[in-house]
């Protein structure tokens, strides 16, 4: 394929050659077509590379009836993710050589390219592990009194120590269970749209147990000399001890979800127990300085903590209901809408969405728009934003926490030079490719 005249994230207007290896064989001016090469005109558009997606749930094995990874990666193609990373909390848990072997299995279906994290638990096996392309530890529960995977801190030192013994990375889940007030979760909580519904949940699940987890975590990381990645930070002072770990030499990482940037406490009063998710909305003030601190590049990546659940589940009280919303879809376009509206750049995007991921986590070959990457490529018209509704979203589960704002999706998305995703820009009917995605630890 040869895609003609796209700018690319830094202004640069380009020809762009991908080659039979579905690699980027030539990023230049000029190229003319070769003989039975498919031309794409790209003119007025943008080709972006495509996102990584380094948190995602897509349910498989155990919870197909919320996402199975045929749904989760045509809504991770439609929204322009080309590479994803399921985590362990799976049914059953990926601990062991086993759980890895039947979720690689399923992942087979993938549109799009995929990596795999081991979980940690008292049952965990970490040689059978090790023994397979895991792309990282995580996401390792720290103190989570919601689930069923928490660990205690010598597990974690455990699965720090395995960890850096194999230079692979920990995904943490940071925050400290005895730090939650208990007394937020008093009285009756069982509707789903109330004010006091929408509010329990942040005043249970502080920001304060977030902030002393993570700073936990760098220290006993910097202790055993091993790589972490915080996963899903909600709080600007989380971003900051981040920060202030990797000047002091630590090669600490962390991540910010859509949600936590464009959502607050303010918002969930329409959510009611569709906005309960791990870490809780905070509140307006804190989702700004947190949005300040990605503008200001403080931020490393923006991962979505796709965590889809049916509508009947989170129709449940708030005590019963489940943890987690679905975004690997609107990632992309909300970010992409930030750069629209001149509230980030167009390169900054890029950077927490593929550049940035791929280089923390040894992705040597995706995240640019380069020769000798993948192509796995979005292209997008930025003057094109359209409102987000859930009934034009392809996750299973069937709803979103972002209806009514408003994002730039993509009209064209490639893995390695094939099509899995095409929207026709004139009457938005799509379609998708065939299954190609592939381990990325594997090849």
């Amino acid at each position: 394929m040869l895609i003609t005249g796209a700018t690319l994230a830094d202004g640069r207007v380009r020809d762009v050659r991908i080659g039979d290896d579905g690699r980027i064989a030539a990023v230049a001016e000029g190229l003319g077509a070769d003989a039975g090469e498919r031309v794409l005109e790209a003119r007025g558009r943008h080709l972006l590379p495509g996102a990584v997606d380094v948190h995602v749930h897509f349910r498989e094995p155990g919870g197909g009836h919320k996402e199975t990874w045929t749904s989760g990666s045509e809504s991770a193609a439609a929204g322009g993710v080309t590479t994803v990373v399921d985590q362990p909390n799976t049914s059953p848990p990926t601990v062991d050589g086993a759980a890895f072997d039947e979720k690689a299995a399923l992942a087979a279906d993938s549109l799009v390219d995929y990596g795999i994290n081991g979980g940690v638990t008292e049952e965990w096996d970490p040689e059978s592990l090790f023994e397979r392309p895991l792309f990282a530890l995580g996401e390792v529960f720290l103190a989570d009194s919601t689930g069923d995977m928490g660990i205690d801190a010598d597990l974690f030192a455990d699965a720090l120590d395995a960890a850096a013994a194999r230079d692979v990375p920990v995904t943490v889940h940071a925050e400290d269970a005895t730090l939650f007030d208990e007394s937020a979760l008093d009285g009756d909580l069982g509707g789903v749209g109330t004010a006091a519904t929408a509010d329990a949940w942040s005043a249970y699940r502080t920001a304060d147990a977030e902030v002393a987890a993570v700073e936990r975590a760098l220290a006993a990381a910097a202790d055993r000399d091993a790589r972490v990645h915080v996963a899903h930070t909600s709080t600007p002072e989380a971003v900051d001890a981040v920060a202030e770990a990797r000047e002091s030499g630590s090669t600490a990482t962390c991540e910010v979800t859509p949600h936590h940037l464009y959502l607050s406490r303010e918002r969930a009063r329409s959510l009611g127990t569709f906005g309960r998710m791990n870490p809780p909305l905070r509140s307006e003030e804190r989702r700004e300085a947190l949005f300040a601190r990605l503008a200001e590049g403080a931020v490393d990546i923006v991962a979505t903590d796709h965590a889809p659940h049916t509508v009947g589940e989170k129709r449940r009280g708030l005590v019963d209901a489940p943890s987690g919303v679905p975004g690997v879809e609107t990632l992309y376009p909300l970010l992409l809408e930030s750069a629209r509206n001149g509230e980030l750049s167009l390169e900054r995007v890029r950077d927490v969405v593929a550049a940035n991921p791929a280089e923390i986590f040894g992705l040597d070959r995706k995240g640019r728009v380069a020769e000798g990457r993948d192509a796995d490529l979005v292209l997008v018209d930025t003057a094109d934003p359209r409102e987000i509704e859930a009934a034009a979203l392809h996750s299973a589960c069937a709803w979103t926490p972002f209806e009514g704002l408003r994002g730039v999706f993509p009209e064209v998305t490639l893995v390695r030079g094939e099509v899995v995703y095409e929207r026709d820009p004139a009457t938005g009917a799509a379609s998708f490719g065939e299954p190609v995605g592939r381990n990325v630890r594997e090849r």
